[in-house]
């Protein structure tokens, strides 16, 4: 009798999604909110029936009955990452030369005022430096891409 003042707010949207769902050809919904995921699968080629409460012991029972599955939603992580752009247009080169190892690879640390890469423009070499302090996290350039200017070549999350 007062059961449904103690239900569990998911539930109740699990049941507003049900009816909505009633009469269309929808056969599945996948719905995030407030950090809860539900899904809902469902034959629409069954037919709804509706039982008289007192044969069964519930309201607007169904015979359909979908199968629902909820679970708790991991916040993404969110990313803190600032990227170092090249300030020109030219050919992007992750080391000083061909025979020598990157400047930087993921998971290095790198220093404000510290060569990254090398951008080549009219046959000149530009160092590009770091900007910030931090943990390289991502080398979105490719060595030997023509990038232009403002285009993101390093991720560094601050440490």
């Amino acid at each position: 009798m007062g059961t449904r003042e103690h239900e569990e707010p998911w539930m109740k949207r699990v049941e507003e999604l049900v009816t909505l769902l009633e009469g269309t050809t929808i056969g599945e919904l996948e719905l995030t909110e407030a950090g809860t995921e539900i899904i809902i699968r469902r034959r629409p080629d069954m037919m709804m029936v509706s039982m008289p409460a007192e044969q069964t012991g519930f309201n607007n029972s169904v015979a359909q009955s979908p199968a629902i599955t909820v679970k708790p939603v991991k916040p993404k992580k969110e990313d803190h990452s600032i990227p170092i752009v090249a300030p020109l247009t030219g050919v992007y080169y992750s080391s000083p030369s061909p025979t020598m190892p990157p400047f930087v690879s993921p998971g290095d640390i790198v220093h404000a005022g510290q060569v990254v890469a090398l951008i080549e423009a009219m046959k000149v070499f530009n160092e590009i430096q770091a900007e910030v302090s931090g943990r390289v996290v991502a080398l979105v350039a490719n060595n030997g891409d023509v990038v232009q200017k403002g285009d993101t070549l390093i991720r560094v999350e601050p440490v």
